[in-house]
């Protein structure tokens, strides 16, 4: 079995894509802050803000960079990435330049939704944002939310741009998986938690989960596990996991995770229009889950 790769790219092991909590529609500071240095302190590699996990589409650009500005000062040192999107080329610019002043190992950017570009046209824009950011450009390959899809070639092509360093991978196409994890050139993070393990023994960098803020250690542990290539242990670890990434994604993203983690006291289980929390059936479900008690 190939062990996780062992390239030099910051973009690997275990990132968490944080929630944004709130409190009666306000992002919820205080709340983010302590749950940032809570997981800081439990072996990951970094985190993303702003990302979908996060709500970001629902905060605008002011709460964004609030929401950045208490995650970079609450990391403890580790990375951190900014997630944007938009379909304005000439707006999404702006914005990447205006992130400049901000110390960030990244920034996690999707196709251009709605407009369902060519591949030259998904070419330029990544191509674009690359030129404009003074941070990597880490790909952020989702077309069931964007509605563009990444062909292999497009994105072999985009390897060669010097600032285009790595890719969350949410794709659903295993052949152009293990196509860019042989190519090498760019860091392949699982994006969709389910396939975290298949992603990682294959030789991908590493995953963006966000079932992972609940018992990341043990998140972490698979990472290593597959690192060095113990695979029975991993599947172990990862058969054991496997209930709470599926029922963390059984209703849109993140209800489920926000519903455990008001359950465990870290923050209101509250979201924003148009998301709506988790049903109650949902709520029973998880709480019946092992090691989702309250801590």
């Amino acid at each position: 079995m190939p062990a996780v790769s062992a390239s030099p790219t910051p973009f690997q092991g275990l990132w968490i894509p944080l929630v944004t909590p709130f409190h009666d529609g306000a992002v919820d500071h205080p709340s983010l802050a302590r749950m940032t240095k809570k997981l800081a302190g439990q072996g990951i590699a970094g985190f993303v803000a702003c990302g979908s996990t996060g709500e970001a589409a629902a905060l605008d650009k002011a709460e964004q960079l609030a929401v950045l500005e208490t995650v970079l000062d609450a990391s403890q040192g580790l990375p951190v990435v900014m997630g944007l999107s938009g379909y304005h080329l000439g707006q999404t610019q702006e914005w990447v330049q205006a992130l400049a002043r901000y110390p960030l190992a990244g920034l996690l950017v999707p196709a251009p939704h709605y407009i369902r570009p060519s591949q030259d046209g998904l070419l330029l824009w990544f191509r674009a944002l690359a030129d404009a950011s003074a941070a990597p450009l880490v790909i952020y390959d989702i077309p069931y939310r964007t509605g563009a899809t990444l062909a292999t070639d497009t994105l072999l092509a985009l390897a060669e741009h010097p600032r285009i360093c790595a890719i969350k991978d949410c794709g659903g196409n295993a052949a152009k998986t293990q196509a860019l994890i042989a190519d090498g050139r760019l860091a392949v993070l699982a994006g969709e938690d389910a396939q975290m393990f298949t992603t990682l023994a294959l030789g991908g960098h590493g995953a963006v989960g966000a079932s992972a803020h609940w018992q990341a250690p043990r998140f972490v542990a698979l990472v290593e596990l597959l690192r060095a290539g113990d695979l029975s242990e991993a599947r172990r670890v990862w058969q054991a996991l496997l209930p709470w990434v599926e029922a963390c994604f059984a209703e849109a993203n993140p209800a489920p995770l926000k519903a455990v983690l008001a359950h465990a006291g870290w923050m209101r289980n509250e979201l924003r229009a148009p998301m709506t929390a988790a049903s109650a059936a949902l709520e029973q479900r998880l709480q019946a889950l092992p090691g989702l008690s309250p801590r």
